[in-house]
């Protein structure tokens, strides 16, 4: 179980680093001049990249935490509320991850309407899902 669970850090601390990247990478796009043809297509490649290899690494994290759950039962049972918020965390790590997808596409039809400043606090939201999912998972305060 160490083993798994070992993986099961690794591979979601290696998603989170690409969800706190990617919106600086949408930082620079909605900064980018509209006569930087260049400097877009620069960024435009390097948040497919991204945003594929992010992908890749959220199916072995959450492959991995379902082994964790079912397979070894953890936060199966009575006394284990804290599971139930981590999921919800969960599925809001996996929405915010699809609309960095949608917000992606929107950069490369040039269809962009928010400013670089709404970025900047689009960007904080990971954290803030990061913290509180390690919160319950090391304390378990329900």
């Amino acid at each position: 179980m160490l083993w798994v669970k070992s993986f099961h850090i690794v591979f979601v601390a290696s998603w989170f680093a690409g969800l706190f990247y990617l919106p600086r990478i949408f930082v620079n796009l909605a900064m980018v001049p509209p006569e930087s043809v260049a400097e877009r297509e620069r960024l435009l490649l390097m948040a497919r990249k991204l945003m594929r290899f992010t992908s890749l690494l959220a199916v072995p994290a959450l492959a991995l935490g379902l082994w964790l759950w079912l397979g070894y039962g953890i936060g199966l049972g009575a006394g284990n509320g804290w599971m139930h918020a981590k999921l919800v965390i969960v599925l809001l790590a996996l929405a915010y991850h699809h609309t960095c997808g949608v917000m992606l596409k929107r950069f490369s039809q040039g269809a962009n309407r928010r400013n670089h400043v709404w970025y900047r606090w689009f960007n904080e939201a990971p954290v803030i899902l990061l913290v509180i999912a390690v919160i319950l998972v090391v304390v378990k305060p329900f």
